[in-house]
C-alpha cells in the first residue's frame, strides 16, 4: 500500500516557542514553578521529556508560553531536528518548535518517529554560514509520511513497546543514581558510615581513612588532538567520544584517523567533558577514541569505580562554576591534579560498585533496545513491513 506524503502543517499545528525578553538569561525571569526546557534538554530526553535544568517564575511565564504535555518539541538551532514529546507542561524558547497533531489525522508519536527517520535531511537543509538553523521555510520543503491514522496507530503500538521499556529502564537508572548519591553523602560527606559511632574522627578524617590525591588513586587519560576534518556521522572509521556525546554515553560520531590504543574508551569507563559544562558519565557505547578536551578516569582498584563516579562529581562541578575562560570554562590537568578525595576501607566501596553495575546493565540494555527499535522503525516507515 502506498502512503501519501505531506508537509508537517497538514498533520498538525506548528509554531515556534517564545522568549520575548532580552537578555534571555535575565535572572529575574527564573526560579519559579514553570519548567523551562531548552535544546539540550530535548536532545537528552530521547523520547519523553520530563527533566529540565531551569524554571520560569511568573515574570518569565508572561514573556513566554506554557505548552501542554503531549506537544512534540523540535529543535531548530544548535541541535537540529532533535525531538521529544513533553511529558509535562513546559515553556520553551524560539530555538524550539512545538507541534500539536490534528485529531484523527496524525499520531504525535508517529510524527516523532518520522522525524527520527528524516533528521539527517533536516540537518542538510539547515546548514548555514554562521549557525545551522531550521526555519519553517526550510522545514516545509520536507515531506512526511501520512498513512491513515489507523496505520499510524498500529506502527506506534509496535514501536512503543521498545520505547516504554527504555523509559522504564531510565526511571530505574535514576533511582539507582539517587541511591548512590545519598549513600555517598551519608558515608563520605556526613561521615555516618557503618561503625562511625565507635570510630575516632580527627580533622574530618576517620581513623584508618586517608585524604588522597585523585591522581594517586586513578589513572587519568586525556583525549587525542584529532584532525576535525576527518570526523563524520556516516559510520566511517572508529567511533569517537566528543563532549556532546558524554551526557548520553553513546556516540554517532566517527573518525577515519588512527590513534594509539591508550586513547580508547571502553564500555563502563568514566568519562568527563572539559569545556563549557563539565559532563560526567560512564560510557555505554562500544570502544571509541577519546577526543581532545575529554578525559577518562580509571581507578587503580576496580572496586572503586562506582564510588569514584560519585566522588569526583562535586570537585569537578566546583571547577565548572569557578574556572573562567575567554568564552567558556576549561577544565585542565592543573585543576584535576589538585583534587583530593577522602578514601576509606575497601568494604565501603562494595555497595557503590553494585549500584554502578546495575545502572550500567540498564544503560547497555537501553542501547540494544534502541538499536532493535531503529531497525524495525526503518522497515515500518518505508513500508517494507506492512501492518
Amino acid at each position: 500500500m502506498s502512503w501519501e506524503y505531506v508537509t508537517l502543517d497538514k498533520l498538525g499545528t506548528i509554531s515556534r516557542g517564545r522568549s520575548k525578553h532580552r537578555p534571555r538569561n535575565d535572572k529575574t525571569l527564573f526560579g519559579g514553578k514553570y519548567p523551562f526546557v531548552q535544546t539540550a534538554d530535548v536532545k537528552a530526553a530521547e523520547f519523553y521529556l520530563t527533566e529540565y535544568t531551569d524554571t520560569y517564575n511568573e515574570r518569565g511565564l508572561e514573556q513566554s508560553k506554557l505548552w501542554k504535555a503531549g506537544t512534540l518539541c523540535i529543535t531548530i538551532a544548535a541541535n537540529i531536528a532533535d525531538t521529544a514529546i513533553l511529558g509535562i507542561d513546559a515553556c520553551f524558547p524560539d530555538s524550539i518548535m512545538g507541534f500539536i497533531p490534528y485529531d484523527g489525522v496524525s499520531n504525535v508519536k508517529f510524527v516523532k518517529y518520522a522525524f527520527d527517520i528524516l533528521q539527517r535531511d533536516c540537518q542538510k537543509i539547515s546548514q548555514g554560514t554562521a549557525q545551522d538553523n531550521l526555519s519553517w521555510k526550510k522545514l516545509s520543503t520536507i515531506k512526511f509520511p501520512a498513512p491513515p491514522i489507523e496505520v499510524q496507530d498500529r506502527i506506534v503500538a509496535i514501536l512503543s513497546v521498545y520505547d516504554d521499556l527504555i523509559e522504564n529502564n531510565k526511571k530505574q537508572i535514576k533511582l539507582l543514581e539517587e541511591a548512590a548519591q545519598r549513600l555517598y553523602k551519608e558515608w563520605f560527606v556526613d561521615l555516618r558510615f557503618p561503625g562511625y559511632e565507635d570510630t575516632l574522627i580527627v580533622d574530618g578524617v576517620p581513623e584508618g581513612w586517608k585524604k588522597e590525591k585523585l591522581i594517586d588513586i586513578a589513572n587519568i587519560q586525556y583525549g587525542f588532538a584529532f584532525d576535525g576534518s576527518l570526523f563524520n556521522t556516516q559510520g566511517k572509521g572508529t567511533p569517537i567520544v566528543r563532549i556532546r556525546n558524554i551526557p548520553n554515553g553513546i556516540t554517532n560520531d566517527y573518525t577515519t584517523q588512527e590513534a594509539d590504543e591508550q586513547y580508547t574508551v571502553s564500555n563502563g569507563d568514566i568519562v568527563v567533558g572539559m569545556d563549557g559544562e563539565f559532563h560526567i558519565n560512564s560510557w555505554s557505547g562500544n570502544t571509541a577514541y577519546l577526543v581532545q578536551r575529554t578525559c577518562k578516569f580509571e581507578p587503580k582498584k576496580e572496586i572503586m569505580r562506582g564510588w569514584l563516579l560519585q566522588a569526583i562529581y562535586e570537585p569537578i562541578k566546583f571547577f565548572e562554576k569557578t574556572v573562567v575562560g575567554a568564552t567558556v570554562a576549561h577544565l585542565g590537568k592543573k585543576h584535576i591534579d589538585t583534587i583530593e578525595l577522602l578514601t576509606g576501607p575497601d568494604e565501603l566501596y562494595v555497595p557503590f560498585e553494585y549500584l554502578f553495575q546495575k545502572r550500567q546493565l540498564l544503560l547497555n540494555q537501553n542501547i540494544l533496545l534502541a538499536e532493535a527499535r531503529d531497525r524495525l522503525l526503518s522497515k515500518l516507515m518505508s513500508g517494507e513491513l506492512e501492518v
